[in-house]
């Protein structure tokens, strides 16, 4: 076994917040981006000079700090996108979600809303997909929104980003193809399972909403959503995976049809699919 992997192992028991493995992921992805060094290098007795920015990005992954926050960016869907601390760091389920518009929306050149954007990695890499479209994205935080007219220029794609809460206004805009949102669905009652490094990081206002009205953004979105969409038009939500029934019943009431609760790779129920036909 070489030194070098041996220093890795040690390293990797630093990171107290963490399970060894993903320790050890975090470790292999802050030396590949500072020095080219890959996970098969790791039982080779190399030579190298590991930079002092290595070092200094360790010392905050230490504290606690999201490795996408120390570096600038996120994977999703194949891509790196800026993130940070106004934005939420994207997620596998996210991903999920976009392949299921992918699949469903293939005709033509698509009008589309997304509802709390953040670092715009929805509706940019559905434009890249698409190749084609008219894309709107819509959030609360001029900040997070910065973030997302970066990552628009980086892509080189054209987004219509808008600033505005959701909860009290209604978007200038009718007869979309679909309209996506990942709001706030995490209870503030989970925060206490869950670790420092999302709750001391991610911005809190896009991801909880009180226990006394968990579906708030569902309702507000489900009923704008039917000025916003043509006949026929689709809504997609990310979802808690313990409200799909709540949210197929929202759904329901609201008068929308077709309306289907998918299971992520986990077998967690956390995507909905609902069709707005007046």
């Amino acid at each position: 076994m070489s030194q070098f992997f041996l220093k890795i192992k040690e390293w990797a028991t630093e990171l107290e917040d963490y399970e060894p493995q993903e320790a050890e992921s975090l470790i292999s992805w802050l030396l590949e981006k500072h020095s080219g060094i890959s996970k098969k290098d790791w039982f080779q007795d190399l030579d190298i000079e590991i930079p002092d920015q290595f070092f200094h990005d360790f010392e905050e992954l230490k504290q606690g700090k999201p490795i996408q926050y120390i570096l600038g960016e996120a994977p999703f869907y194949g891509r790196e996108f800026k993130v940070n601390e106004s934005t939420l760091i994207p997620r596998n389920e996210t991903e999920e979600l976009v392949h299921w518009i992918l699949k469903e929306m293939r005709s033509g050149d698509l009008k589309f809303l997304d509802i709390g954007t953040g670092s715009g990695c929805i509706p940019v890499t559905l434009l890249l997909e698409f190749g084609s479209g008219e894309a709107f994205g819509m959030d609360i935080s001029g900040e997070a929104l910065a973030v997302a007219k970066s990552n628009q220029d980086a892509f080189q794609t054209l987004v219509s980003f808008i600033q505005g809460d959701i909860l009290t206004e209604i978007p200038e805009m009718d007869q979309l193809d679909f309209v996506v949102s990942n709001p706030p669905y995490v209870l503030d009652s989970d925060k206490v399972q869950m670790k420092k490094n999302v709750l001391e990081y991610e911005p809190e206002e896009a991801l909880f909403v009180s226990d006394e009205d968990p579906l708030i953004f569902y309702y507000r979105i489900a009923k704008i959503s039917k000025i916003l969409l043509k006949s026929g038009g689709r809504l997609y939500f990310e979802i808690h995976e313990e409200f799909g029934s709540e949210i197929t019943e929202l759904l329901q009431t609201e008068g929308y049809e077709s309306i289907e609760i998918r299971k992520d790779l986990n077998g967690k129920d956390r995507m909905a699919r609902a069709i707005w036909q007046p």
